[in-house]
C-alpha cells in the first residue's frame, strides 16, 4: 500500500489482513493513526504488516529498532526525518535566505507540495517519530497528543543569529525515555516526544545533515550512539525500501512451506508488550535559544537576567545587538532605530520554570516582544 493518506488506505489494509493476507505499506499517517487497530487485526489474523518505507525512506531504521537494537536500553531517538524542511533550512542557513522565498524554489523542484502544510507545520515528522518511538519503547503513544511545531513561523534572523553562536537549524523529531511509574498492568514508561525547530550545535552528528537527506540518530545502553543516515524520500528509496519487506515476508513463506497458520516472529512483528504516556510538558527540562526586541537603554540586560534568576533559570550566555553594526546585527530589517534585539542561550531548565521567567520578562516596559523562543541541544 503506496497511497499514502487515511482512507481508503485504511481500510483497504484491514480488508486485506482479514482476508489473510500480509500488508506492506509505506503509509506512516495510517500507521501513526491506527496502528494498534491493525496490529491488533494482523496478530488476530496471524499474518504481518511491515512498515520499513513509513519512515525515513531508503534508511533502514524501522528493523534495527525491531531487531538489531533490541538489547539496548533506548535512552532517546532523535532525528531529521522530514527532507523539504531540511531543505529549506540548508538553504536558509547558506544563502541568509527568507523562508518563503525558499519555499517558492522548493516547490518550483519538487521538493514541496503545493500545499506543504504536512511538512513546513511539522505534522509529518511527528507522524514518523509517533511510529519510531512506539518501536524504540515497546508501546503506543497517541498522536494527536504529541507537541508539534513547523518552520513555517521561523525568521530567517534566527538562523543568522543561531550561525554566529555556533549553531545550526533543523527540524528535529525527539522521543526521550524520562523512567517509569507503577500503574495498574505494570510499569508505564514515561516519554518525551516533541517536533520544533532546535539550535544544535555545529559539532553535532546531526548538524551536517543537509539537503533532502534524513537522518536519526538512536542513543541506547549499551550501544552509545548509532546513527542512520540517507535518502528520506522519492521513487528510488521508497522502493527499496518496500520490496525489502516483501522480500522477508517471500522468504518467511518459503522457509513455512506457505503455511497459513506458522507463528508469527515476535521481533519482526513487533506489537506493543507494555503502555505508554507522553508527559505533561511542564515537567520536561531543556536548553533554550530566546530572541527578545528591546528598547535600548543601560540596564535591560540587568533587569531580564533578574527576572530568568528569580525564576531558577541559568543562563548560558547573553548578548545584545543592535539594528546596525555588530557581526550579528548588520543587515538585519525590522527593528526601529533605537531598538535593540538581546539573544539568550540557557542552561537546561524545567519548562515550566522557564515559561514562568518569559512571563516575567515580556512584562518588563523595555522588553518590546519576545519574538523567538527555540529549544537548544
Amino acid at each position: 500500500e503506496v497511497m499514502g493518506g487515511l482512507e481508503p488506505a485504511r481500510s483497504l489494509i484491514l480488508r486485506a489482513i482479514a482476508a489473510g493476507k500480509p500488508v506492506v505499506t509505506a503509509n506512516k499517517a495510517v500507521i501513526a493513526r491506527y496502528g494498534q487497530e491493525i496490529a491488533a487485526a494482523a496478530a488476530a489474523k496471524g499474518v504481518y504488516v511491515l512498515i520499513e518505507a513509513a519512515v525515513g525512506g531508503g534508511i533502514p531504521i524501522i528493523e534495527p529498532l525491531k531487531q538489531s537494537l533490541g538489547a539496548n536500553r533506548i535512552q532517546r531517538v532523535s532525528g531529521i526525518i522530514n527532507g523539504t524542511t531540511n531543505y529549506i533550512l540548508s538553504r536558509m542557513a547558506a544563502e541568509g535566505a527568507a523562508y518563503a522565498e525558499v519555499l517558492a524554489d522548493a516547490q518550483r523542484l519538487g521538493y514541496a507540495e503545493a500545499d506543504p502544510a504536512a511538512d513546513v507545520q511539522g505534522g509529518d515528522a511527528a507522524d514518523k517519530i509517533a511510529i519510531l518511538s512506539g518501536l524504540a519503547y515497546g508501546g503506543p503513544i497517541e498522536r494527536a497528543a504529541i507537541p508539534t511545531e513547523g518552520i513555517d513561523r521561523l525568521d530567517a534572523r534566527d538562523v543568522a543569529y543561531a550561525a554566529q553562536l555556533g549553531y545550526v537549524v533543523k527540524l528535529l523529531a525527539v522521543a526521550q525515555h524520562l523512567g517509569s511509574a507503577n500503574q495498574e498492568g505494570g510499569d508505564c514508561q514515561l516519554l518525551d516526544v516533541r517536533v520544533h525547530p532546535t539550535l544544535l550545535p555545529k559539532q553535532h552528528p546531526l548538524a551536517g545533515v543537509h539537503g533532502v537527506n534524513n537522518a536519526i540518530l538512536v542513543e541506547g545502553d549499551p550501544v552509545g550512539q548509532v546513527m542512520f543516515y540517507g535518502p528520506g524520500a522519492g521513487a528510488g528509496p521508497t522502493a527499496s525500501a518496500v520490496v525489502a519487506d516483501i522480500l522477508n515476508i517471500a522468504g518467511i513463506q518459503h522457509v513455512s512451506g506457505n503455511q497459513l497458520q506458522a507463528p508469527l516472529d515476535p521481533l519482526l512483528a513487533a506489537n506493543s508488550w507494555r503502555p505508554c504516556r507522553l508527559v505533561d510538558s511542564s515537567f520536561t527540562s531543556h536548553r533554550n535559544y530566546v530572541r527578545l526586541q528591546t528598547s535600548d537603554q543601560p540596564g535591560v540586560i540587568g533587569k531580564i537576567g533578574t527576572c530568568f534568576g528569580e525564576a531558577g533559570v541559568s543562563i548560558q550566555s547573553i548578548m545584545q545587538f543592535e539594528q546596525t553594526g555588530g557581526a550579528l546585527g548588520a543587515g538585519l530589517q525590522g527593528l526601529a532605530p533605537a531598538d535593540a534585539e538581546i539573544v539568550v542561550i540557557t542552561h537546561e531548565v524545567s519548562e515550566a520554570r522557564f515559561r514562568a521567567a518569559l512571563t516575567e520578562i515580556a512584562a518588563l516596559e523595555e522588553v518590546a516582544a519576545v519574538a523567538a523562543c527555540l529549544r537548544t541541544l
